[in-house]
């Protein structure tokens, strides 16, 4: 349909579109789908009357006088409160249960994961007064991973892309990504969810098959099932395949919570208690600091605040924490002490012939854009002899082992068998498809290799991994060696010497075929030394 401007919200939110995690061995997949832009003012409207239709949940019925049920566990108090209705009947249900009563290990894992948030998503949801179902979304998204990143350039529990965070607001640059921010990431996805109900006409599953295709592909479904006289509820929509079984597999699993035992599923007990506190710190801070203060490790606090992608949170904000509720005191009194000029510790650094801000920001695990801010720089010029203050962890950058640079070095460190690793330096021009190409790997594989999505950008220098096969026979023992070129060598001698091809060694060390090589230079070869000549 055509819309008009009538808030900020409706233009922002026209093109955007939710996709989710594929899981291989945890949850059946689903695909990621391109909304369509709306062309119709009253395709918004549905025919058919359905249970699923905005409800206020937990609000205290006047003719009920009985004291309010205390619930312990969040998953009786979810089972008591949802309203919509389960056709349990209905093949496409009937096949999502099948894979929860299958996979009965699945919800203890998520359950385990989801601990610390759910009771921050429930009560949202109770403060909106939203059906309690919504708060299963990130189990179907992401298994309520908020470090989860899919194919489809999905980020965080709720797998927000690019694109819809832009439109929801949601900030993103080198320090933070608030998709993977708990509550940022929360309070987005359930205004986006809120907006798609009202566009709907209240119906709650045309919204949430919206969420995970985007709401042109559902009112595009709408207007033609109106035009052919048919009803407009998600059972009788023409959607793709993989919407098609989100929304059964989200009443799937809301039956499952309701009736575990029909199932053969133990539920393992969820507090419903708050585990988290949001805390103002006010300005930026090392999290290892800040994990000091609260005294938790700090990879927990990472998991809390999986949002900050650095040593440090953003210098610009946001300036919250989250901190277990039992640390929560202990945190605030040290950080009443701690000055905010000792947050964040900075070294003095004199810039040498050759240096850079480039040079010095990536020496440092910085941006240029940061020391330029706090040195009061108009540009990226600087000057031999110059002093620049610069912002320094208080540990070694290894061991914030859940920030995203360290969170890539496991993933490009993963061995994979009878293969090589190599190493690659991205040139201009470069994309996953060309360099895929060039190594004969096909280039959704390369981009697994390096926690990327097959549609991510790749920028200069950046570095990737690549696993080769190797060429050598399978009773041999291969070994790397590092050789270093000597006067009169070229490619054909060094291969000859250690029986390789030269377009091995072409490869392994990002060569041309017609390269020139000079002395001291260090190549790298894969070699089988049952081969070699004793």
């Amino acid at each position: 349909m055509r819309l008009t401007l009538v808030s900020l919200m409706v233009m922002a939110l026209t093109g955007c579109q939710m996709t989710q995690l594929h899981h291989q061995a945890d949850t059946p997949t689903q695909a990621v789908k391109s909304p369509q832009t709306p062309t119709e003012p009253d395709s918004t409207k549905t025919t058919n009357v359905d249970v699923t239709k905005s409800q206020p949940v937990e609000v205290d019925s006047a003719e009920q006088e009985a004291q309010p049920v205390v619930y312990t566990d969040i998953w009786k108090r979810l089972a008591d409160n949802m309203s919509f209705d389960i056709p349990v009947h209905d093949k496409r249900v009937q096949a999502q249960l099948n894979w929860f009563r299958h996979h009965p290990s699945y919800l203890k894992r998520v359950s385990k994961r989801a601990t610390p948030y759910m009771y921050w998503v429930v009560e949202q949801l109770k403060k909106r007064q939203m059906p309690m179902e919504l708060a299963l979304l990130p189990v179907i998204e992401s298994a309520y991973d908020p470090f989860a990143y899919s194919h489809g350039q999905a980020s965080g529990m709720w797998q927000i892309i690019p694109d819809t965070a832009t439109h929801l607001g949601l900030r993103r640059n080198w320090w933070y990504d608030g998709r993977r921010d708990v509550v940022a990431s929360t309070d987005a996805a359930l205004d986006y969810l809120e907006w798609l109900n009202k566009l709907f006409d209240g119906n709650w599953l045309n919204a949430i098959a919206a969420y995970n295709s985007g709401q042109g592909r559902v009112l595009d479904a709408i207007r033609d099932n109106r035009r052919h006289h048919r009803a407009t509820d998600f059972w009788h929509l023409d959607l793709p395949s993989e919407t098609e079984a989100y929304v059964p597999k989200l009443l799937a699993l809301c039956e499952v919570i309701k009736y575990p035992e029909k199932y053969g599923i133990k539920l393992p007990i969820i507090a419903n208690k708050a585990y988290l506190e949001s805390v103002n710190v006010g300005s930026q801070i090392d999290l290892a600091l800040a994990a000091r203060m609260a005294g938790m490790k700090l990879a927990q606090l990472y998991q809390l605040n999986p949002g900050f992608n650095r040593w440090a949170t953003d210098p610009n904000g946001p300036h919250h924490l989250l901190i277990p509720m039992d640390k929560v005191d202990a945190f605030k009194t040290a950080l009443a002490k701690l000055p905010k000029s000792k947050r964040v510790q900075w070294e003095r650094h004199l810039v040498k012939s050759g240096d850079s801000l480039n040079k010095i920001a990536a020496n440092y695990h910085t941006t240029t854009k940061m020391l330029r801010s706090v040195n009061h720089l108009s540009s990226n010029l600087i000057r031999v002899g110059q002093h620049l203050v610069v912002p320094v962890s208080v540990r070694k950058p290894s061991q914030y082992i859940l920030s995203e640079t360290q969170r890539l070095a496991k993933i490009q460190s993963r061995s994979h068998p009878s293969t090589i690793k190599m190493h690659y330096q991205v040139r201009s021009g470069d994309s996953l498809w060309t360099i895929g190409r060039k190594f004969h790997v096909d280039y959704h594989t390369l981009a697994k290799w390096n926690g990327l999505s097959p549609k991510d950008a790749l920028h200069k220098d950046q570095k990737l991994v690549i696993w080769q096969k190797i060429s050598a026979k399978k009773t041999g023992v291969t070994r790397k060696i590092v050789y270093e070129v000597r006067s009169g060598d070229s490619l054909s001698v060094i291969a000859n010497k250690f029986k390789v091809h030269v377009t091995d060694l072409v490869k392994w060390n990002d060569l041309k075929s017609h390269s020139y090589l000079q002395p001291g230079q260090k190549l790298r070869v894969y070699v089988d030394i049952t081969r070699l000549n004793v």
